[in-house]
């Protein structure tokens, strides 16, 4: 049992072997090895302190011996010769796909005849692995303040940054690595736990359950892959030989909760208090009430573990229930008081559980399994809202109840056959239930958006608002599943320890959304009602169809379907071989090859890539031999498949069309009357068939495509070469300091364009090189067509991340531990890989995995290349704790970074024909017509308008938070007692983390919310938690 109180010189030592060690692990790799040197043919036996098995090696002829996938836990180590037992290392801590030395060589052997040996400093550095990694333990996870979840530990890595626009379970989405947030890979016990439509997520557990949490952000060995991001690796609890138990309640209440930041509009220069609209003087006004908003949250949870059988079977099992209530205004100042939904009242529940049983058949063969359940129950009721006295109404307008349920089973077995022989075997299944049930829903009442510059005078305002307020509507019964299984092999022979293996993973989904009866009415309005809505697409103007087009006043009937049952399949052989070259020198060996197959919704495979040979090198020096520098080095290829959403929308018949109509009046469900269609050229080549009033920019019509159309023929897998260079050094007994320099080269990706050599279709493909497609002929066959880059007019792609980490940790006395980290990075390019967050507007970045605006025509990517999103050039974090006395400790962390780069994007010079018509482009001001001089209607750009490449608006301000913790165990209640308070964001520092990049709202007309800041991190909150541990 784990006992919060333990004495000094071994809380010390666990905090440092949770942080110290480190290795090229591999994120699948949930155990550790113990390795070490000692006289040719003595016997060295490694028993499990917690479960009593044991293992024997025998040292090898050239003085060394290793014992591999060991359990994680503490291990009493013995050397014996000729039946005589020589020396004893006691509490030595394995730790989750790490190695610890534990030598026995020279005379040391002889002074320590019989003689137990507890370990008592920092641990050497861990010179059995080529790269450094980051692990946390649990008991570290109690004495540092941190949020009580994994993103927030994997924060406090180097090289990993939290991203606002992406969140799971409620919490950020972190990128490692420059990398986007989807390019990651989350494990637990061993099996990838991502969330297996999107890539965008993970499933959690009770935060109590887990033993170890590992953070990679780069070095992966041959056995992994797909990833080009980061990893992080879970290890659970599990039962010991001592039964334990406990009960935790943490509890983040409202009254010592500060208040959020408002939202305001920025000052642009175009509505201020001159303007002589009234109602456009918004500059520096309130856009959104947010100082009012309420939130607390508590937890409680329960877990026990013991032997149910001593030394053979173990059981450990812990229940978690989390609760987030809270209430906030949804609407902007800008809303209408009459607006539903506008004011919400939510709550968040989270039941979960681990269990995890142990069964050691024999000291050589161990099975186990593991069963967790995460759940997110979330229930809105939604209210009306004044801004006029900021008051909201009582009765309930809107609402939803939405549940994601999540079952994950695991087994595994290990069998160590012989010293040399070592085989392990895993499988897993998860599926993921998902429901939805929206307040009030009824398919048969339209849905309708109207903004109040929309609404034509003399129609009453409520007749726009509709019936209910949902904006789409999940499939019933939806799902996503995976299974997966794993073989693994190693062999020691001679200086070589040899690993081979092969895993499968299959996922599969069926997920969808529609708009509520299908579709959903639009309402707008243009200043100019002779210019046309959307020349690009062929829409002419409100004008040419009358009815109150003549003021400028339309609507669109915009449909909307994504439907599928789509899956992939995943499948991956590797080889491994470490070489020890000399007592020094280690190398490390790889070769990995992945498939990737990706299905349409009819079962079809419109990708397939094979063959994806990705070569793994390391290398360490033991520079004196003693384990007191180290030297490494490791360079690596890195493949990453495409998640199942993208062929719900590109490869399985979506339905994305809108038709514009002038209309006369509007009844009181909302529904327009007197429609009249607004002309549509269909020579553009954006209509649909049966339908030549109904356009769709990627023509997604409803109609499943032929797979061969879908994607580029031979489509390149996105993947990634990565290098990184490095060294670690001991600094007295006590402490380790070290730097390493990483360098990530994207080298192909994935993503759709409809570049208009295409003809006005569109495929996913590779970005910046040529590519073959498969394209429908006028007689409606199919022929093979390849377009070099320069054809379709793209630019070659680029996305790169350089960085030296520094880093300094160790103890001071015996009672503190500390860690300082200082990154210095780049990330640079003109992608940011498989996700868009610069198109954040306020409701999270683009989520449309590996199908993003970027690359859809060439016009977007001038001037993209420049600081990507995920670029922050300097990161600094610590954290530690403190011992004051044996019953009170401080524990505190720190995370500085510098600010996200910040863009203007408007509209392009020119208004050529099949642009989008939006500010999506890099250029900043008025566009104005975007005709020639001269010519009808002609509106010169604004004196401000320029060229203006991604980045170049300066950047946010650097974000400071700090964290700080102070808990009391009494003596008098045996240390079984524990009382902390948490204070995280301690100076109430609330930075924004992104800004509204969009200058204009059409070619003429500023956009009021320009530089406007999106998000802010979370208030100051206090964390008071009781736990009683036996």
């Amino acid at each position: 049992m784990i006992k919060q109180a333990m004495p000094l010189r071994r809380a010390t030592l666990t905090i440092a072997l949770g942080l110290c060690l480190a290795g090229a692990a591999h994120a699948q790799s949930v155990t550790g090895n113990i390795y070490g040197t000692g006289e040719p043919g003595s016997t060295i036996s490694v028993q499990n302190l917690d479960t009593g098995t044991s293992r024997t090696v025998t040292v090898d002829r050239n003085g060394r011996y290793r014992a591999s996938d060991l359990p994680n836990g503490n291990y009493k180590v013995t050397v014996e010769k000729d039946g005589q037992v020589i020396a004893v290392r006691e509490r030595v801590q394995v730790v989750i796909a790490s190695g610890t030395e534990v030598s026995f060589s020279g005379t040391g052997v002889q002074q320590l005849d019989r003689i137990e040996v507890r370990a008592t400093a920092v641990p050497k550095i861990d010179v059995s692995q080529t790269d450094t990694r980051t692990v946390f333990t649990s008991e570290q996870l109690k004495e540092i303040a941190v949020g009580r979840d994994i993103a927030s530990v994997a924060l406090l890595a180097p090289s990993v940054i939290s991203n606002a626009s992406y969140t799971s379970g409620g919490v950020t989405v972190p990128s490692f690595g420059g990398a986007a947030s989807s390019e990651n890979a989350f494990y637990i016990n061993g099996f990838a736990v991502t969330n297996p439509l999107s890539s965008i997520g993970f499933t959690t557990l009770p935060f109590d359950a887990i033993s170890q949490q590992q953070v990679l952000t780069g070095g992966y060995g041959a056995e992994f892959g797909r990833a080009t991001g980061g990893v992080v690796n879970i290890v659970t609890k599990r039962g010991t030989n001592e039964w334990s138990g406990g009960g935790y309640a943490y509890w983040s209440p409202e009254t010592l909760r500060a208040s959020p930041r408002n939202s305001n509009f920025a000052d642009t220069g175009f509505y201020g208090a001159d303007n002589p609209d009234p109602t456009k003087r918004t500059d520096g006004q309130l856009y959104q009430l947010r100082n009012k908003n309420q939130s607390w949250t508590q937890t409680t949870g329960a877990y026990v573990g013991g032997p149910i059988v001593k030394d053979k079977l173990f059981i450990y099992a812990n229940v978690e229930v989390t609760k987030r209530e809270g209430a906030g205004v949804a609407s902007t100042s800008q809303a209408a008081a009459t607006t539903t939904n506008a004011w919400q009242e939510y709550s968040y529940e989270y039941p979960r559980w681990a269990a995890k049983i142990d069964w050691n058949i024999t000291d050589n063969h161990l099975l186990e399994f593991t069963g967790i359940s995460d759940v997110t129950k979330y229930d809105s009721a939604g209210y009306t809202f004044n801004y006029a006295d900021f008051t909201h109404g009582n009765e309930q307008n809107a609402g939803t109840s939405n549940e994601d349920k999540s079952k994950l089973y695991i087994g595994k077995y290990t069998g160590y056959l012989t010293d040399d022989l070592t085989v392990s075997a895993l499988y897993g299944t998860q599926k993921i239930d998902h429901s939805q049930n929206p307040w009030g829903y009824d398919p048969a009442c339209p849905r309708t958006s109207a903004v109040a510059t929309a609404r034509a005078p003399g129609i009453p305002a409520a007749n726009y608002a509709g019936c209910w307020t949902a904006a789409t509507v999940n499939v019933p019964g939806a799902y996503d599943e995976t299974k997966g299984w794993r073989l693994d092999v190693g062999y020691r022979l001679g200086n070589h320890d040899l690993r081979a293996g092969l895993d499968v993973m299959e996922a599969e989904s069926y997920t969808g959304s529609e708009y509520g009866g299908g579709f959903i009415w639009v309402y707008s309005r243009s200043n100019n009602p002779n210019a046309a809505i959307d020349a690009s697409h062929g829409v002419g103007s409100p004008a040419s169809a009358g009815g109150l087009g003549s003021q400028g006043y339309y609507v669109r009937q915009q449909y909307y379907t994504q439907i599928a049952k789509v899956r992939t399949e995943q499948s991956a052989q590797f080889l491994e071989d470490r070489w020890q070259v000399s007592d020094n020198v280690l190398l490390t060996l790889g070769l990995r090859n992945e498939t990737f197959k990706n299905f349409t919704s009819a079962d079809e495979v419109y990708v397939k890539q094979d063959n994806q040979w990705a070569p793994r090198l390391g290398g360490v020096w033991d520079v004196h031999g003693d384990a007191s520098l180290k030297l490494f080095a490791n360079a690596g290829r890195y493949h990453l498949a495409l998640p199942n959403n993208v062929a719900v929308r590109a490869a399985s018949g979506s339905l994305y069309t809108m038709e514009y109509f002038t209309y006369t009046g509007v009844a009181a469900d909302g529904t327009p009357t007197g429609l009249v269609n607004v002309p549509v050229d269909p020579s553009l080549g954006y209509t649909c068939p049966g339908n030549p009033n109904a356009i769709s920019s990627n023509l997604e019509c409803g109609d499943a495509p032929d797979p061969r159309t879908v994607a580029a023929v031979d489509l390149k897998s996105h993947y990634q070469d990565e290098f990184i260079v490095g060294m670690e050094q001991a600094w007295g007994e006590n402490a380790v300091w070290g730097a390493k320099v990483t360098y990530r080269d994207l080298k192909s990706a994935i993503d759709d364009t409809c570049t208009p050599a295409l003809g006005g279709g569109c495929f996913i493909f590779n970005p910046g090189v040529g590519n073959t497609f498969w394209e429908e002929q006028a007689d409606g066959t199919l022929a093979k067509h390849t377009y070099s880059a320069a054809e379709l007019d793209l630019p070659k792609l680029k996305r790169r991340y350089y960085a030296v980490d520094l880093f300094l940790e160790g103890s001071i006395g015996e009672r503190f531990y500390g860690k300082v980290n200082y990154t210095f990075a780049r990330n640079y390019g003109n992608t940011e890989g498989q996700l868009a967050s610069d198109l954040d507007t306020g409701a999270g970045g683009q989520t449309d995995v590996s199908v993003t605006q970027d690359w859809d025509l060439p016009q977007l990517m001038v001037g993209a290349n420049g600081p990507l999103p995920n670029h922050r050039a300097h990161q600094i974090k610590a954290y530690g704790s403190y011992r004051i006395t044996p019953e009170w400790r401080v524990g505190g962390s720190l995370l500085i970074d510098s600010g996200r780069p910040r863009s203007c994007t408007s509209y392009y010079p020119t208004a050529d024909q099949g642009l989008y018509n939006g500010a999506y482009y890099h250029f900043c001001g008025l566009a104005g017509s975007g005709t020639a001089p001269g010519s009808a209607g002609y509106i010169p750009p604004s004196a401000d308008y320029r060229f203006s490449p991604r980045g170049d608006n300066g950047t946010t301000p650097w974000g400071f938070n700090l964290n700080l913790s102070l808990a009391y165990t009494p003596n008098w209640a045996d240390n079984k007692l524990s009382l902390q308070a948490d204070v995280l964001n301690v100076l109430n520092r609330q930075v924004a983390g992104s800004y509204y990049s969009n200058y204009a709202t059409d070619r003429v007309t500023p956009d009021p919310r320009y530089n406007q800041p999106l998000n802010y991190n979370s208030p100051r909150q206090v964390r008071l938690s009781a736990r009683y541990d036996f």
